[in-house]
Parts: C-alpha cells; structure tokens; sequence
C-alpha cells in the first residue's frame, strides 16, 4: 500500500492528530478501492484565514470553507494533488453537527480523497452518494 506518499504539514497551526499512520493507510486503500492510483498527496492544515486567503485567490470565492481540493498532476504514474483543511471550520463543523473533531477531521480528509477519485457535490443527488461513500469510508477507519 503506498501510504507513505500522503504526507501532513501543518501551517501556523497546532492541535492534537493521533494515528496518522493509520489514517495514511485508510487513505491509501481508499484511492486504491476507487480505481485511483496515488503517487502524491499532501494534506496541509490551517487556520480559517489561510484558508480564505487561497479561496480568494485560486477560485474567486469569498467565504469561509472547510477544505480546497487541488489536483496537481494526473498520469499513468498516477495522481499528485493537495488538500488544505481549515482546522478552525472542521471545529466549528464539528461542534455544529455535534460530532468529535476527530469524525469531522477524518470525514473532511475523506471527502477531499473522493473529490479527488472523481466525486462532486453539487446535486443533491451527487451530495447524497458522497456523504454515503465518505461514511462507508469512516466506518472502515474508525472500526
């Protein structure tokens, strides 16, 4: 499994994130389970206005979000891409939907992966699949 090509990074940012190997593998086998061959992933977390600051400028979005998805390079060796993930958001979200950070960090992570292997959110036919693999995808890691 190829988990050692996802890699943390942490940007002015500090919080408690246990068991990364474990999250590195979960994120390998979903790729893998997707029919996506991963060769680089680098997860980077942030604060909330780190996160705007890249919304505003890659995407011309202004507001608040919990992650942004780049896909950097897609080959036959396989995808290189980055996540970033509001760390500030992925609390509020959590204390709003009454979940753990840690679900709601590892859900965020998840959904990024599955933007990634091809899934969108914009329907609510499309959210409903999604949130539907990002729980099949949870259940699997947090077993």
């Amino acid at each position: 499994m190829a988990a050692n090509c996802v890699n943390f990074f942490y940007q002015d940012i500090r919080f408690s994130f246990t068991k990364r190997n474990a999250l590195k593998y979960a994120i390998a086998m979903l790729f893998k389970k997707e029919g996506c061959m991963l060769r680089s992933l680098n997860v980077i977390f942030c604060t909330d206005d780190a996160l705007l600051v890249i919304n505003r400028d890659f995407l011309n979005h202004d507001y608040y979000t919990d992650i942004i998805t780049f896909p950097i390079n897609k080959d036959k060796s396989g995808l290189e891409a980055e996540l970033y993930i509001s760390i500030d958001r992925v609390k509020e979200n959590a204390k709003e939907g009454k979940v753990s950070f840690k679900e709601e960090l590892h859900r965020v992570i998840f959904h990024g992966c599955l933007h990634l292997v091809g899934y969108n959110d914009k329907s609510s036919q499309q959210i409903k699949k999604m949130r539907e693999r990002e729980d099949h995808y949870l259940r699997l890691y947090l077993q």
